[in-house]
């Protein structure tokens, strides 16, 4: 049996085994990543979408997605090819010269660089890693969007060549990033990290009526960001019903820029989602 290091799951797995990703298996005694390589997403994103509203803003970036993630997250809004393991899908291979050689070709269209987003990125970690090596030599930006679940070690090597990111912090308790299949404590010393390192670091919270919406965790929330630095910038988005969690209704639009007030009171920059 082989241990995967790369988030906090730490999956020990036997030959042929997928871990809890369904992208990384086990292979002659070694992990391995198996969506190395395959995008099921590719699209011209403004830098906005991501969401990133501090860096290069009104620009366009290429944005990426493969399969597989590390969270089980009820109400994904990308579940077609985040609790997938790939099977059955449509596709298309690239590597990562192709890849910074289409960044490039794009740059008359406003493109910046690569986002590495849609699924979980991380989970293809050595893709993501050699992508962001040849783009960042190319003389272009790559942008990370992610749950935060990598681990410090695999995350120190990866910042040196990631100028911008999003961290999804889904809350602010350990009871709900359980039920959410994470590690809260993984996720802050993700964006601790990050930040300390100087990364350009942009915040997203999804508010799911009933499990994150309280004034109180959201308070708790933005005061830990504003003791990293007050000017993180953090989008508090609208939740929709999605996947397995269709019958909680949409979160009304007074609750989302209500909770925008509570996290102003802290950090300079709050932005409200999908209103």
């Amino acid at each position: 049996m082989t241990r995967c290091d790369l988030c906090f799951h730490r999956c020990i797995l036997e030959e042929g085994q997928k871990g809890v990703c369904r992208a990384r298996s086990c292979k002659d005694g070694v992990i391995k990543c198996d969506n190395y390589g395959l995008i099921t997403s590719a699209a011209l994103d403004p830098i906005e979408k991501k969401p990133l509203r501090h860096f290069w803003p009104g620009k366009t970036i290429l944005s990426l997605g493969s399969y597989g993630c590390n969270l089980r997250c009820p109400f994904c809004q990308n579940s077609d090819i985040s609790m997938t393991d790939g099977t059955g899908m449509r596709l298309f291979h690239a590597e990562p010269k192709q890849i910074a050689r289409k960044a490039w070709e794009l740059a008359s269209q406003g493109n910046i660089g690569v986002a590495y987003t849609y699924n979980e990125p991380t989970v293809g970690y050595e893709f993501v890693l050699d992508c962001a090596k040849v783009v960042r030599e190319s003389g272009m930006k790559n942008v990370l969007v992610t749950n935060g679940s990598l681990l410090k070690n695999p995350l120190e090597k990866l910042l040196p060549c990631i100028d911008a990111m999003n961290v999804d912090l889904k809350g602010f308790c350990g009871d709900y990033y359980r039920w959410l299949g994470g590690d809260l404590e993984t996720v802050k010393e993700f964006i601790c990290t990050s930040v300390k390192a100087g990364c350009h670091v942009e915040v997203t919270t999804l508010i799911v009526p009933g499990k994150n919406d309280s004034e109180d965790e959201i308070c708790k929330l933005s005061s830990w960001l504003a003791c990293l630095d007050p000017q993180i910038p953090l989008h508090l988005s609208r939740f929709f019903p999605r996947y397995h969690y269709q019958k909680t209704e949409a979160t009304p639009v007074a609750t989302v820029y209500r909770l925008a007030e509570v996290a102003r009171r802290s950090l300079r920059y709050v932005y409200e989602g999908n209103c």
